[in-house]
C-alpha cells in the first residue's frame, strides 16, 4: 500500500491543532483496532498507518520537519514505518494512549463488554443493584411529613455461606487460568491486551463447591421491611435515597441503594403549585355585594377569618400569607394560600325574593340591553 500523507491519514488539514490531532487518532484507533477487526489485514494496516501518523504529528519537532521536508525530514527520528517503530507501539502514541482513551479499561470495555482493570474495577462490578419503590401518600402527608413502613423484596447476603458463595469449609480457590489476577493477556499484532479471565469472570478465584442455598452467588432474595421518613414539603415524583437498602452485592460486593419515589394523591379541595396552595370558596350574591366576613379552613384544619369586601367580583383571588406548604428541609417557612371567590347566583327564588330582586334592579338602574365590556377593561 502506497505511503499516504500523514494529515490525509488522519483526515486533517495541515494547520490542525493538537486537540484535533488527538481526536482524529482516537476515532481512527477505535475504528481499526485489531481486536475489533480480527483477521482483517487492511484494518491492521490502517491502524499501523494511523499510529505512525500520530507519532509524527503529535511531536512538535517531528511535525515541523515533516511539514518542511515530507517523509525524508523524519527519517531517523523514530518514524517512517516498521524501522521507526520496531514493530511495536512506542513514542508519543504509547505515552498518550492512556490520555487519549481515558485509561485502558475504558477502551477495553468497548471491545470486550467488560472491564480490564484490577480488583477495584471487579469490586465495582459486584455492587448490588439499586432498587425502586413507588410509595403512594396522601396530600397532607406530603405537606406535613410522615413516617411510613414499606415492605419490598431484595437480594440479601446468604445466611448459610455468609455471602462467600461456597459451602461451609470449602472456601474459594485461586483461579488456575489467571493465577488470581482476574485477567488474561493475549497478543494481537503488535499489541498485548489484558481482558477479564473467562474462567473466573475477572474475580481471580473460583468456587468448586457452591453453596446449596444461593448456588454460589452469595445472595438470596428476602422480604425487607423498613420505615421511611417523608420530609414535610416533599413534592410528587421526588425520590428519597436510602443507602445500602438495594440488592446485596455478589461475592462480598457493596450493596446497592433503594430509591423511594413519592406519588402524592390529589386533594378534594386543595391544589398545590410549588409551596403555594389554591382553593375555591363559594359566597352568595348578597355577601359579594354587601361584603362579609367568612371562615376559611386551612390545610392544618384551623379556621381563619377572611374579610370579603363589598362589591367583590366573581373570580377574585385573595391571599392568606403563610398558610401554604412548608419548604422542604425548612418547616419554619411556608408558602401562601390563595382563595378564588366564586359568586353563586340562586337558581330558585321565592315570590318575596323575586319582588325584592326586582326592586333592587330598578333601584340600581340596570339596563335591559347591556353593552359589551372592552377587553382592555377585563382584569
Amino acid at each position: 500500500m502506497a505511503k499516504r500523507d500523514y494529515y490525509e491519514v488522519l483526515g486533517l488539514q495541515k494547520g490542525a491543532s493538537t486537540d484535533e490531532i488527538k481526536k482524529a487518532y482516537r476515532k481512527l484507533a477505535v475504528k481499526y483496532h485489531p481486536d475489533k477487526n480480527q483477521g482483517d489485514k487492511e484494518a491492521e494496516e490502517r491502524f499501523k498507518e494511523g499510529t505512525e501518523a500520530y507519532e509524527v504529528l503529535s511531536d512538535d519537532k517531528k511535525r515541523a520537519a515533516y511539514d518542511q521536508f515530507g517523509f525524508a525530514g523524519v527519517e531517523g527520528m523514530g518514524a517512517g514505518g516498521a524501522g521507526g517503530f520496531g514493530g511495536g507501539f512506542g513514542g508519543a502514541a504509547a505515552r498518550d494512549f492512556e490520555d487519549l482513551f481515558g485509561g485502558f479499561g475504558d477502551i477495553f470495555d468497548s471491545f470486550f463488554g467488560g472491564g480490564g482493570g484490577g480488583g477495584r474495577r471487579r469490586s465495582n462490578n459486584n455492587r448490588g443493584n439499586d432498587l425502586r419503590y413507588d410509595l403512594e401518600i396522601d396530600f397532607k402527608e406530603a405537606v406535613f411529613g410522615a413516617k411510613k413502613e414499606i415492605s419490598f423484596k431484595r437480594d440479601s447476603s446468604c445466611d448459610v455461606c455468609h455471602g462467600s458463595g461456597a459451602k461451609s469449609g470449602s472456601g474459594r480457590k485461586t483461579c488456575p487460568t489467571c493465577g488470581g489476577s482476574g485477567q488474561v493477556r493475549r497478543s494481537s499484532g503488535f499489541f498485548s491486551i489484558a481482558s477479564p479471565c473467562p474462567s473466573c469472570k475477572g474475580e481471580g478465584y473460583t468456587i468448586e463447591d457452591p453453596c446449596n442455598k444461593c448456588y454460589g452467588t452469595g445472595t438470596v432474595q428476602k422480604t425487607q421491611k423498613i420505615k421511611v421518613t417523608i420530609p414535610a414539603g416533599i413534592e410528587h415524583g421526588k425520590r428519597i435515597r436510602i443507602e445500602g437498602q438495594g440488592d446485596a452485592g455478589q461475592s462480598g460486593g457493596a450493596p446497592g441503594d433503594l430509591y423511594v419515589v413519592i406519588l402524592v394523591h390529589n386533594h378534594e379541595y386543595f391544589e398545590r403549585n410549588g409551596n403555594d396552595i389554591y382553593c375555591m370558596i363559594p359566597i352568595s350574591l348578597t355577601q359579594a355585594s354587601l361584603g362579609s366576613e367568612i371562615q376559611v379552613e386551612t390545610l392544618d384544619g384551623k379556621k381563619v377569618k377572611l374579610k370579603v369586601p363589598g362589591g367583590t367580583q366573581n373570580g377574585k383571588v385573595m391571599r392568606l400569607r403563610g398558610e401554604g406548604v412548608p419548604y422542604l428541609h425548612n418547616a419554619n417557612r411556608r408558602g401562601d394560600m390563595y382563595i378564588k371567590i366564586r359568586v353563586e347566583v340562586p337558581n330558585k327564588l321565592s315570590s318575596k325574593a323575586k319582588k325584592l330582586m326586582q326592586e333592587l334592579s330598578e333601584e340600581l338602574g340596570e339596563e335591559e340591553k347591556p353593552r359589551p365590556v372592552r377587553l382592555s377593561d377585563i382584569n
